[in-house]
């Protein structure tokens, strides 16, 4: 593997990481440089970018942040068929690059999933993983996956359903909305969810991770979206009810992204999983309003 750096400024350093068979992964670090990684998964559509609130308050409790660009978003190569698996071994391969070996994961909205597939696969190395707002399976039957969701969502993930063609088709129509996304919108976003920057500091810091990360993650267009909606509503590619790490499930309960069934589904088929469930809050409140809570529920199995 190579590793051919874009910018490093302070504690933080992105870079990107050649792979052997020609492709390469975009990641960025932040942090402690000999400290425990914190691998967090983004969500969908998004590609790194600094958030700092994040990164500062992993550092005070010993954790060096690490995320990557899922293939196909941002400067992360495209691959046809990707898995919601093969996260694992995305993280893997960026790990052994930083020579690090035990990690702890958060995953939130389409990074949910990832966190959980590094839960399930990497056996002890994974010390523990939090689902933030994460989607269910699609393949689980006793439960109606789009009931709940936004229009949008549901428009989405049904276009999936039906294909690859299908979901091309629609995500070029909408496409053009991640890629000028600004921060005033995501402020928007936030204030339906009860969030406002008057009420909650880190607000407009969080708008602002997301509208450049989303903008980020068109810039080779829609295929790491596309190859995300398709992994997500197909066969994950390992089994929930094996994981054995602690797993925590967080969710607000006005989540209309992704509605509280999938997080309620999750709690009940991942052995031991500790669910928070939080009144008031939609798919932006874990993340914005209990960081720090978080982060140390994470450690509670580490420390």
């Amino acid at each position: 593997m190579q590793r051919r750096a874009i910018a490093k400024a302070g504690d933080s350093n992105r870079f990107e990481l050649g792979l052997e068979d020609g492709r390469s992964l975009e990641v960025l670090t932040s942090g402690p440089r000999e400290a425990m990684p914190l691998i967090f998964h983004i969500g969908t559509p998004m590609a790194v970018a600094e958030f700092e609130p994040l990164s500062r308050a992993a550092a005070a409790r010993g954790l060096r942040t690490v995320m990557y660009s899922r293939p196909g978003y941002g400067r992360s190569t495209r691959q046809r068929g990707h898995t919601v698996a093969d996260a694992a071994v995305e993280v893997r391969l960026v790990l052994d690059h930083l020579q690090a070996d035990r990690f702890v994961t958060l995953g939130w909205s389409g990074g949910g999933p990832r966190a959980l597939a590094c839960a399930a696969l990497f056996g002890d190395r994974c010390l523990a993983a939090i689902s933030i707002g994460g989607v269910a399976p699609y393949a689980a039957s006793d439960f109606d996956w789009l009931a709940g969701m936004t229009d949008g969502n549901v428009a989405e993930y049904s276009a999936a359903l039906k294909g690859e063609s299908a979901l091309q088709a629609h995500l070029e129509r909408v496409a053009s909305g991640a890629a000028s996304l600004q921060a005033a919108t995501v402020l928007g976003w936030l204030s339906r969810d009860g969030i406002a920057p008057e009420t909650a500091p880190l607000a407009a810091r969080f708008a602002e991770f997301v509208a450049t990360s989303f903008r980020q993650s068109q810039l080779e267009g829609i295929w790491g979206w596309l190859d995300d909606d398709l992994a997500l509503t197909h066969d994950w590619g390992f089994d929930l009810a094996a994981i054995q790490r602690p797993v925590g499930i967080w969710q607000g309960t006005k989540d209309t992204m992704v509605p509280l069934s999938h997080a309620s589904w999750l709690a009940e088929h991942i052995p031991h999983a500790r669910a928070r469930f939080y009144e008031g809050h939609g798919h932006f409140g874990p993340v914005v309003v209990m960081l720090d809570r978080i982060l140390d529920e994470l450690l509670e199995v580490v420390r």
